[in-house]
Parts: C-alpha cells; sequence; structure tokens
C-alpha cells in the first residue's frame, strides 16, 4: 500500500510538470504522516499511525475527480462483530463539481464518493454483519474560512450498519489563519444513523456527535505540520456499539492527533 501511495505521488509530480501554465487542467497530490488516522471522531487504526495519501484532478469549469487511500484497522479489530477476516485499506474515489456564487466569496460543491474497503468479508462468521463498503452524495457551502457540507449515505450498509439507508453527516467546520503560516482548525460533526436492525433504532445504537480543535503549520516546500484534539459525545449504548471487542477500546475516546504532511 505504501507503495501505490508513493507511486501516486510522483506520477502527479510528474504530471504536473507536464502540465502547461495556460492549461485548463491541473493535477495536485498530498501525503501525510499521521499518529493515527481519526474519520468522524472515530479511531480508525486503533490509535496506531497511519499513511496517507492521494490525488486529484480538476478542470477549470469547476469538474473535478479524485482519489485518497489510508492504511485502517476497525474491521478486523472486531472480526467477531464486523465479519472482516481481512482488510487493512480504506480507498476512497470521489468526483464532483464546485464553484463561486458570483464574484462573492461565497463557494459552493456537490459530489458523490465511495468508500471501498478491500478484504475478506464473512456473514457466515459474524452473522448479520455486512460489507462496509459505502457510497455518499454530498453538498457543501463555504464562506472565506468557514463551511458547511451535508452528507448522505444512498446505500442500505452504512459503514457496516444494516438497513442504513439514508443515514447522513453534517460537518460544520473552520480553518482560520491566523498569520500567513499559522491557521486554527476547528470541526462539529453530527452523524445520525436511519433505519433498525433487530426491533432496535440504528440511531439509539450508532449515531454521535463528534468536535475537532486543532492548529497548523506550513513549512517551506509545501509541506504542514500539525496537531488537533478531537471528542465524542455518545450515550452509554452508543459507545458500547462503537467498542472493540478484542481489546475493549472505545473507538470514540479523546485523542491527540499530530501530523507532517506535503502538498504535491
Amino acid at each position: 500500500m505504501r507503495k501505490l501511495i508513493l507511486a501516486a505521488a510522483v506520477s502527479v509530480a510528474f504530471s504536473q510538470s507536464a502540465v502547461a501554465a495556460d492549461s485548463p487542467h491541473s493535477l495536485s497530490g498530498n501525503f501525510g504522516l499521521f499518529s493515527q488516522y481519526i474519520f468522524r471522531g472515530l479511531t480508525q487504526t486503533n490509535t496506531d499511525p497511519a499513511i496517507q495519501g492521494g490525488f486529484d484532478y480538476s478542470h477549470a469549469s469547476g469538474l473535478y475527480a479524485g482519489t485518497w487511500l489510508s492504511n485502517i484497522s476497525w474491521l478486523t479489530d472486531s472480526p467477531g462483530v464486523t465479519g472482516y477476516n481481512s482488510s487493512s485499506l480504506e480507498w476512497d474515489v470521489y468526483g464532483g463539481y464546485r464553484g463561486t456564487i458570483g464574484s462573492s466569496d461565497f463557494g459552493y460543491d456537490v459530489g458523490l464518493l465511495q468508500y471501498y474497503y478491500p478484504g475478506t468479508h464473512s456473514s457466515i462468521a459474524a452473522p448479520g454483519s455486512v460489507k462496509a463498503d459505502t457510497l455518499e452524495a454530498y453538498g457543501a457551502l463555504s464562506w472565506k474560512w468557514l463551511s458547511a457540507k451535508y452528507s448522505h449515505s444512498l446505500g442500505s450498509k452504512t459503514f457496516g450498519v444494516d438497513n442504513s439507508r439514508g443515514t447522513w453527516y453534517l460537518d460544520v467546520s473552520a480553518n482560520y489563519p491566523l498569520s500567513d503560516k499559522l491557521s486554527l482548525q476547528a470541526h462539529y460533526g453530527k452523524q445520525k444513523f436511519s433505519g433498525t436492525n433487530a426491533g432496535v433504532s440504528n440511531d439509539t445504537n450508532a449515531s454521535y456527535e463528534d468536535y475537532k480543535l486543532g492548529l497548523s503549520y506550513a513549512l517551506p516546500k509545501d509541506f504542514t505540520l500539525g496537531a488537533y484534539y478531537t471528542t465524542t459525545n455518545m450515550t452509554t449504548v452508543q459507545k458500547a456499539f462503537y467498542t472493540n471487542v478484542a481489546d475493549n477500546r472505545m473507538v470514540g475516546k479523546d485523542a491527540l492527533v499530530v501530523f507532517v504532511q506535503k502538498a504535491f
């Protein structure tokens, strides 16, 4: 997986040099090392480090597409529940359209995002479990350093929760520049699950809120150094739902993440 990400980064860097300055096409990439991977307030690597990277294509018209990868462990941390005997990668593929509203500071972004988790899944080993692959449609509005994004699940097996079509996530974020190099990040998220399983509401089991506060510092040659703190707001039932069976670790615990990232 590391070779794949590095190859993608090199490919992006090479391709950028081949695109003329006045071309309507642009390519960019990113590569980073994180002390752990936090997604919507939940650790995806059971507090272990994560290597992440991806690349994006955009057109002057506003159309764009991209892909992104990271190592994970959350599906195999509780195989008796998730049904995954092997799965160590999250692979995202997305595309959409973005632009500005007139000549204002307001922007918009709409698109589709597919989360793909390659690996071996068995509903026989874990009765009632389903694959975690998830397709979401999203729409976002932004103003300078503020943004709000709504993501809506189009499938019935949202991140491995069965009968969950219509599940949604709201992300309200700020990226405020404190100086020309230092920025403050703040985030509030609300994950709301739909549907029922075995007569129990998915909302009761799996819905929660998450928060993030952090700082990032721009380094020479497009490197960024940063750190952020995350936490979640869950009921006792929801904490039990998000606890790994193998080591009794609640994946939505408070966490401090440090990272270094390179843009291409």
